[in-house]
């Protein structure tokens, strides 16, 4: 069943023709102050909170800030629907937290049109949400059977981001690269235990399978058209190019190489030197930057590995976020 609107108003007269405007196209919850109102909320967790501020017992922004501060409900969006129409009262609306303000009277279409838009916000949200959970599931699959982390996945990928950003990129490419990085060793799923987890060095037939890799994750993350997809099979299938043609599956130079691909290499490669994992310490950040230094135009492309020495300072604001998070979690 979906998700009710709650409308909060102490004056029957201002629920009912909220009702009016709203019941052919909502399910409605109702409430007749702020008690009742937070009552209702953990309840019915409803889609959208249209609530009044002069109320008695507790006010709308008591009301406003207490959903605010509880993160269960935090992300539901409340639309002030009250007869104060003092300026200050709507900057005090905002300011703890609303995302509309609407004054009495009101009319029917701005009621119905301002609902619709931010319940549209709403799914936008919850679709941006889900398909980031789709991302860290198809890349944690990719790294289910090695030792790489949920954090390596979003850390290479904030990474990822940030070369982009320093590199040029449109902020609507560098949010796509952002989520199609952590997918970049999707194949992997479809590599043996026996080769991905195997602690010698591998045959020239373990090898030549673990090579496979990159067009396994392609064939996968290539069957959607969406642009984050087509993106995500990008740096799947190069990813492990390497600027002077020594790379696989195709063994591409220079330029050929996709810039998304030469990012993500920087980016993998720079984590996964300066984090710590059951077979090796971290390294120290000093000898990671010259690991990458010395496969300048070899390895990785000059120019991009250049920008990201540059932009170490936010590189390592990142990290140490996200370091952080795994002392919180881990």
């Amino acid at each position: 069943m979906t998700l009710p609107l709650l409308l909060v108003d102490d004056e029957p007269t201002n629920l009912a023709m909220l009702r009016q405007i709203l019941e052919p196209d909502y399910n409605l919850v109702f409430a007749r102050n702020g008690t009742q109102a937070l009552a209702a909320v953990a309840k019915h967790h409803p889609r959208l909170i249209l609530l009044d501020i002069n109320m008695p017992d507790m006010d709308g922004y008591h009301v406003c800030r207490a959903l605010k501060a509880d993160p269960r409900f935090e992300a539901i969006p409340v639309i002030f629907v009250t007869a104060l129409s003092e300026l200050g009262n709507e900057e005090e609306g905002f300011a703890v937290g609303c995302v509309d303000y609407l004054t009495k009277p009101v009319s029917a279409g701005i009621v119905k049109a301002r609902v619709r838009t931010h319940l549209s916000l709403v799914r936008t949200c919850e679709l941006e949400k889900t398909q980031r959970d789709a991302v860290f599931m198809l890349g944690d699959a990719g790294h289910y059977k090695d030792t790489d982390t949920g954090e390596h996945l979003w850390r290479m990928a904030a990474y990822s981001r940030a070369l982009a950003e320093a590199a040029g990129w449109p902020v609507d490419q560098c949010n796509l690269l952002e989520l199609a990085a952590p997918m970049h060793d999707t194949g992997k799923i479809g590599i043996p235990d026996s080769v991905l987890r195997k602690p010698d060095k591998l045959t020239p037939d373990e090898w030549a399978l673990m090579q496979t890799h990159p067009r396994i994750g392609y064939d996968i993350l290539s069957k959607s058209d969406a642009p984050l997809f087509k993106l995500a099979a990008e740096v799947a299938l190069y990813h492990h190019e390497k600027w002077d043609g020594g790379g696989y599956p195709e063994g591409l130079t220079g330029k050929a190489i996709p810039e998304s691909a030469r990012i993500v290499a920087i980016a993998d490669v720079f984590d996964a030197l300066s984090m710590k994992r059951p077979y090796k310490d971290a390294w120290p950040v000093e000898k990671s930057i010259e690991f990458l230094k010395e496969g300048s135009g070899q390895h990785f492309d000059p120019e991009l590995l250049a920008i990201f020495i540059r932009i170490l300072p936010s590189i390592l604001k990142i990290k140490a976020e996200w370091d952080g998070r795994e002392v919180l979690h881990g």
